[in-house]
């Protein structure tokens, strides 16, 4: 029997948003404890967040390829490794972590070119190691309701999907959101991309896995819009899909009034499936005949295979935290039965590497298709 697993992380070090929630993601139900980091580039301030988190000494690192191999050796060593730094960074820490035989979850974009994710997955497949990239909306109950919905034929063939991801955080010229805007600005650590590699990845990921549908071909219209900006801060893409549907996808950074608004309109043709993130718990599907109905998370009729996901009764609302733990519930049920010698393929629930490698195919031929004056590029 395995008893807690143990993780450890790469960034997340001090005044870091995204490392916080995924150790709250994590600690929501016990999933596992964390157990060792590299928190930062300085030494000091790994030692300062250890620290906090009361993570002994010896287990903080000074640096990502130290923490791989000394947590390889050990007979109580993690059992992933969890890396929430910026985009630039990706392709060689998870591969010193695959290498060394650990398991690996990985903030999205998992990295900056297509041809580093084909291989960090050609190192996951050959030693047998598990991939995660932490799409977080497809955690959602609802979200994997509507996936259970289409699959099941609800609405019949999907003919058109009008999904946008628009933010209002980097509308000013004269603020470039902070540390987690900064980097996010800059060429050297986000890669050819800011919004498209930011949010227009999840947009691609939410309705690939919402309605099975991959991406054939795009046209895009990439802008930078905000004086002083380098890379793209609103892109309208049109696509085409491998069924021969169509669709519209919509990210901005500069939408005044625009939290993180992820939309998803599916027309079908018995029906449509709409949702809006900010509303997460609700699902609206309308038949043909116009009636339209509002499910919501807590109630009988959501799917057994997505209601699994619940935590507490309808009316007390669940979130994105909650979403993010359950992709790490799943992703490490699957890293329990590795262990045990009882897994199989078909328990994952959690956006793999290969969703990861779909979302940067999908953003290299948008850069394409934008570079050649907005013209048709196949996926």
């Amino acid at each position: 029997m395995i008893h807690m697993l143990k993780y450890g992380m790469v960034g997340g070090g001090p005044g870091a948003f995204i490392g916080e929630a995924h150790r709250k993601a994590i600690h929501m139900d016990g999933t596992a404890v964390l157990a060792a980091g590299c928190f930062s580039r300085t030494p000091e301030k790994t030692k300062a967040q250890g620290e906090l988190l009361g993570i002994s000494s010896d287990r903080c690192y000074a640096s990502y390829s130290e923490m791989a191999e000394k947590e390889a050796a050990r007979e109580d060593g993690i059992d992933f490794v969890v890396v929430v730094t910026p985009n630039n960074t990706h392709y060689e820490i998870c591969k010193a972590f695959l290498e060394a035989g650990i398991h690996v979850a990985c903030d999205k974009p998992l990295v900056t070119e297509s041809g580093q994710a084909e291989e960090l997955k050609a190192i996951a497949d050959e030693k047998g190691l598990l991939f995660m990239v932490t799409y977080t909306y497809v955690g959602h109950v609802t979200s994997k309701f509507i996936r259970d919905l289409i699959a099941k034929g609800e609405i019949e063939t999907v003919r058109t999907v009008m999904a946008e991801y628009p933010q209002g955080w980097l509308y000013d010229e004269h603020d470039n959101g902070g540390k987690q805007g900064a980097w996010r600005c800059d060429p050297a650590q986000s890669g050819k991309v800011n919004c498209l590699g930011d949010l227009g990845t999840h947009v691609e990921n939410a309705v690939a896995t919402m309605t099975g549908l991959k991406v054939k071909r795009v046209l895009a219209k990439m802008d930078v819009v905000v004086p002083g900006r380098i890379l793209d801060d609103n892109d309208q893409i049109l696509v085409e899909y491998d069924n021969g549907a169509t669709g519209v996808n919509w990210t901005s950074q500069f939408a005044i009034g625009c939290d993180n608004s992820l939309r998803v309109r599916i027309y079908g043709s018995r029906g449509t499936i709409l949702w809006f993130q900010e509303r997460c718990e609700e699902v609206t599907l309308i038949r043909e005949d116009g009636i339209s109905q509002i499910i919501r998370r807590g109630n009988g009729v959501i799917s057994p295979e997505a209601a699994k996901y619940g935590r507490l009764p309808a009316g007390h609302t669940e979130g994105w935290l909650e979403s993010m733990g359950n992709l790490y519930d799943n992703y490490a049920e699957c890293v329990k039965a590795k262990k045990e010698g009882t897994f199989r393929p078909d328990m994952i629930d959690y956006p793999t590497i290969e969703e990861g490698i779909a979302g940067l195919k999908y953003v290299e031929a948008c850069l394409e298709s934008n570079e050649k004056g907005n013209v048709w590029v196949e996926v």
